[in-house]
């Protein structure tokens, strides 16, 4: 479904998106225009991929005309682009408020007035019951994505919505991994939070075809989530020591607006989940009949009986976490 389109990303020079980028440029597309205020990346990024499809957008999520004026004639658009940081969301929530919420409600209109074909808003584990404001408004961005489907009730709108909910890209910018990497490397105490603290994980190729392939089967209004294990963090530490040599461990405790494990699925949100493949669907309840019927008899109720927590989802062993960073070049040394 990508090949000859025009793709529009937002948050396009962060990890996600340029890795996203440099898949979509193997499939055929027409154009990908990369929509995000960070001009430094946007110039390193265009003289990396040296690609003729790519255009470059200066330009805030915040800003609804330019938004509008970025998304002419954009076939699907990606938005990728949020306030992430917990500890800093926590400081700053006004601003988290004005990307991750008002962004976002920005993307939405702006894709329906412009009748892109489909409008993909990449989520987080952090939108199930929240706990921070990171997680807070990352969940409004959920509603909105799902909710615009509405629209879909009149003549005059195309665009169909979906959302994405997943877990950490192992080894993403900001992410524990590399944080831990260079700890070790420069020999400093390595802090760890909680020895039975637990977390999803997703590789970014892992995450790339999850994005993809939900895209192409999306039938509008649903929630996507794939079906993930999960890792220990005293796990992780002990594979990475393996690798690089052991130094001083000091225990900080869990920061503000942290979890303990992260959920995916919620109990409440069980009776609305199904099963397709390697995914699990959220369906909006007040458009379910629509969406099984997209999907006739792909679909089958989830068999999930608890919450689909990180803590009750089956763990990546130490030895195949290892291989897991060797193999996806986490490692750039």
């Amino acid at each position: 479904m990508f090949e000859g389109k025009k793709i529009l990303i937002t948050g396009g020079t962060g990890s996600l998106g340029q890795a996203l980028t440099r898949r979509l440029l193997t499939m055929k597309v027409d154009t990908i225009r990369i929509f995000s205020r960070n001009e430094n990346n946007q110039v390193r990024m265009e003289s990396e991929l040296k690609d003729d499809r790519l255009r470059f957008f200066v330009g805030d999520v915040r800003d609804y005309p330019r938004m509008v004026r970025a998304l002419e004639d954009v076939d699907i658009v990606f938005h990728a682009a949020a306030l992430k940081h917990v500890p800093v969301i926590e400081y700053n929530p006004f601003e988290a408020i004005k990307t991750n919420i008002i962004g976002t409600q920005n993307v939405v209109n702006a894709s329906l007035e412009n009748n892109v074909e489909v409008s993909v808003g990449v989520g987080t584990d952090k939108s199930v019951s929240p706990l921070n404001t990171y997680g807070a408004t990352k969940l409004l961005m959920e509603k909105l994505f799902v909710t615009a489907d509405n629209y879909l009730d009149s003549k005059k709108h195309k665009t169909k919505f979906i959302a994405l909910r997943y877990g950490n890209v192992l080894g993403s910018s900001g992410s524990v991994v590399p944080r831990f990497i260079e700890q070790i490397k420069n020999k400093e105490k390595l802090t760890l939070t909680d020895p039975s603290m637990t977390r999803f994980s997703i590789t970014m190729n892992e995450a790339l075809d999850f994005i993809l392939e939900s895209t192409r089967i999306g039938s509008g209004s649903e929630i996507f989530v794939p079906k993930l294990r999960a890792y220990s963090i005293t796990d992780l530490k002990d594979a990475l020591i393996e690798m690089f040599g052991r130094v001083k461990e000091e225990y900080i405790g869990i920061r503000a607006g942290e979890k303990l494990h992260e959920v995916l699925i919620n109990r409440d949100e069980i009776r609305h989940t199904y099963e397709i493949d390697d995914k699990y669907l959220i369906l909006n309840p007040f458009n379910t009949k629509k969406v099984k019927r997209s999907y006739e008899k792909r679909m089958k109720k989830a068999k999930l009986t608890d919450s689909y927590s990180s803590d009750l989802a089956s763990k990546i062993p130490k030895n195949v976490l290892r291989d897991i960073i060797k193999k996806n070049i986490l490692l750039k040394s």
